[in-house]
């Protein structure tokens, strides 16, 4: 293992481009691809593309503002802290990736959002306090991102009233998708294997520690009142910030009265929104923090609106129906769920967004499934793992991630490579498992 991993990294890092030079070749492939098998145009899919350019802006934003607010709330001290005791459990580096693989998995389960944050301050500051590769800590808290928990949007909004496909399928509760046993299992399965998998691994002998150009963790900085002039007092007040995240913690807790707990994007940003500006001791640190935050978010605002324009190619086109179809000629029963998964994983890299995708493949592989007499609980399940798969090798799920870490995508994706082949036989396996026993 350790020596295909090895392999795995060194053929990565020498022939995987960077991020964003992936994410033009996968445009360049889709626009040619799309004209040989569809006959559309080049204007066609000039213009396919073009329309969905603008598709994820708000998406793109709630990210780049999940990454954001999550990085400043890092920086504060008292957040350095609780780091701070969480390195101090780990009294070498393997007990430093055990522990930050256990934290972002939960985090991850809970929500994919607070996960990617959590998982990537964690490794970071592993990193900090901790010799240890890397790349190779940052790759094992990224690991936990294809876990499908409570706030996969596919199985609760099947198990809602008045879904999209109600009239085709009913509603599917999720005490037989999320909460299924065979599913919690694969969920406990895939921790263990993911603990395995980086427990053998072998530190390089020449090993990447952590790296960061900023002088401190903390962006608050005592400040010389005595040479400030009035706005510089109203800059560096606890006031200001302190009304703002008591305005932001007066809402949630509204919410949650009103309207029960639920977590969304915009409940994390507004969550680590207001969790900062409390913590941190003024507006001045606040924005200094923020400051350098921003950089990290460069790789969300360059990338994704050339997957909007991928996803724009791939749908309008009819490439993603030629190719469900494709899918469901030879299919059967029992494989169905399996080959729903692996379909789902593949278009899932060229249109990374799981209810975008699931609104348009989604109804095809349903009804493909009620035509075969497939489970569909078993059909939803597998295209929501599927559409998880393969973030692993999918950069532009690990933007935010690599943005808080500060590396590329090649310098982890030769681990993530081999545990995308792992996790694809367990999950596989067990979809093939159930499908058989239900059968």
């Amino acid at each position: 293992m350790e020596a295909i991993t090895n392999f795995s990294v060194r053929v990565v890092q020498r022939y995987l481009p960077s991020a964003y030079v992936l994410a033009l070749i996968l445009t360049a492939f889709v626009f040619f691809f799309g004209m040989l098998t569809t006959g559309h145009s080049p204007l066609d899919m000039a213009n396919y593309w073009g329309t969905g350019f603008s598709k994820l802006f708000k998406f793109g934003m709630q990210m780049t503002l999940v990454l954001m607010t999550g990085y400043v709330l890092a920086m504060t001290p008292i957040m350095q802290t609780v780091f701070t005791g969480l390195t101090k459990l780990a009294g070498n580096w393997r007990q430093a990736i055990i522990i930050t693989i256990v934290t972002s998995f939960v985090c991850y389960y809970l929500n994919w959002g607070f996960g990617m944050v959590a998982g990537a301050i964690l490794a970071r500051e592993m990193g900090r306090r901790v010799k240890v590769h890397f790349p190779l800590i940052v790759a094992a808290a990224y690991g936990g991102e294809l876990v499908r928990g409570p706030s996969s949007s596919i199985p609760l909004v099947i198990a809602t009233p008045k879904h999209f496909m109600e009239e085709a399928i009913g509603i599917v509760p999720v005490t037989e998708t999320l909460y299924a046993p065979w599913n919690i299992f694969l969920t406990v399965l895939l921790l263990a294997l993911l603990i395995i998998f980086f427990m053998f691994q072998k530190q390089p002998e020449k090993i990447d520690l952590f790296t960061s150009s900023e002088e401190g963790a903390s962006a608050d900085e005592e400040i010389d009142r005595s040479q400030m002039t009035p706005s510089d007092r109203i800059e560096n007040s606890r006031i200001p910030t302190l009304f703002l995240g008591l305005l932001v913690a007066v809402f949630l807790i509204s919410q949650i009265i009103t309207k029960g707990f639920s977590i969304n994007l915009n409940t994390v940003i507004l969550i680590f929104l207001g969790l900062g500006l409390l913590l941190h001791k003024s507006p001045h640190a606040y924005q200094g923090a923020a400051a350098k935050a921003i950089g990290a978010a460069r790789g969300i605002i360059l990338q994704f609106p050339l997957y909007a324009g991928i996803a724009g190619m791939m749908t309008q086109s009819g490439l993603v129906q030629d190719f469900s179809e494709a899918i469901i000629a030879v299919a059967t029963p029992t494989s169905f769920p399996l080959l729903t998964f692996l379909s789902a994983g593949l278009v899932n890299f060229f249109i990374p967004s799981g209810g975008g995708q699931w609104a348009i493949q989604g109804p095809i592989m349903m009804e493909a499934a009620h035509a075969l007499g497939a489970d569909p609980a078993q059909t939803i399940m597998a295209f929501t793992w599927g559409d998880g798969w393969t973030n692993q090798i999918q950069p532009f799920w690990a933007l935010p991630l690599l943005g808080v870490a500060g590396l590329s995508a090649r310098d982890i994706m030769g681990y993530l490579l081999i545990w995308l082949l792992i996790s694809g036989l367990a999950i596989s396996g067990t979809f093939v498992f159930v499908a058989a026993m239900s059968g």
